[in-house]
C-alpha cells in the first residue's frame, strides 16, 4: 500500500510519504538535510527545543513531551496530522522528530497515515518501519495508537498481550518468536 524509501540512510531523514519526513534531533537540526529536502515545516516532539538555527522560511513548532507510557501523546495526534495535510495541500513538506526518532515521532507519523492516509496501524506501523526500522514506540504509545485506530476505523489491527516483558504489541510477540532458535 503505502512505500516507503530511506532517503539518506538511518541518521538522516527518512521519507515517510511524500510530504512526510521522519527523523532523530541531529538531522532534524542539520541545514542542509531540511533545505536539501524542501521541508517546510519542523515539528520537535521532544523535552527540549532546539538551539540550532532555523531554516530560513520553515515553520517550526515545538510540542514539550516526554518519552514516557503514561505521556498522553494522543492529545496531539489530530493537531500534528491536520498540520502534516495542511503542509502537504500546499506542496510543502513536515519533518516530525524526536531526540531518537524512534517512539514519539513515529508515532505522530503513525497517526498521520491513519487518519489522513486510511492505514490500519498495522499498515502505518510497517510503512514508518520500512523507512526507519528502529521505530519502536513505548507501550503506552501503543495503547493510545490503539485507541486512535479504533476510534478512526472501528476495529483494530494490533492489540496488546501479556508476555515475559509486559504487555506489548501482538506482532512483537511473533517477531520475538521467530528470531528464537529451533
Amino acid at each position: 500500500m503505502l512505500h516507503s524509501p530511506v532517503l539518506t540512510g538511518l541518521s538522516g531523514l527518512c521519507r515517510v510519504t511524500e510530504h512526510l519526513f521522519v527523523s532523530n534531533s541531529r538531522a532534524a537540526n542539520c541545514a542542509s538535510l531540511v533545505s536539501g529536502n524542501n521541508i517546510t515545516c519542523i515539528i520537535n516532539v521532544s523535552e527540549t527545543k532546539s538551539n540550532s538555527p532555523v531554516v530560513h522560511g520553515v515553520e517550526y513548532i515545538h510540542i514539550a513531551l516526554s518519552d514516557s507510557p503514561s505521556t498522553p501523546l494522543v492529545n496531539h495526534f489530530d493537531e500534528v496530522a491536520d498540520k502534516i495535510l495542511h503542509e502537504a495541500r500546499k506542496g510543502g513538506r513536515t519533518l516530525v522528530h524526536c531526540n531518537a526518532g524512534v517512539s514519539r515521532s513515529t508515532t505522530l507519523c503513525m497517526a498521520f497515515l491513519i487518519k489522513h492516509q486510511g492505514a490500519t496501524l498495522m499498515e502505518a506501523y510497517t510503512t514508518v518501519k520500512n523507512c526507519r526500522p528502529m521505530v519502536r514506540p513505548n507501550n503506552g504509545f501503543w495503547k493510545q495508537l490503539i485507541q486512535y485506530e479504533a476510534e478512526h476505523r472501528g476495529c483494530t489491527s494490533v492489540r496488546m498481550v501479556s508476555s515475559s516483558m509486559g504487555e506489548i504489541p501482538d506482532f512483537y510477540e511473533n517477531e520475538a518468536k521467530n528470531m528464537m532458535p529451533l
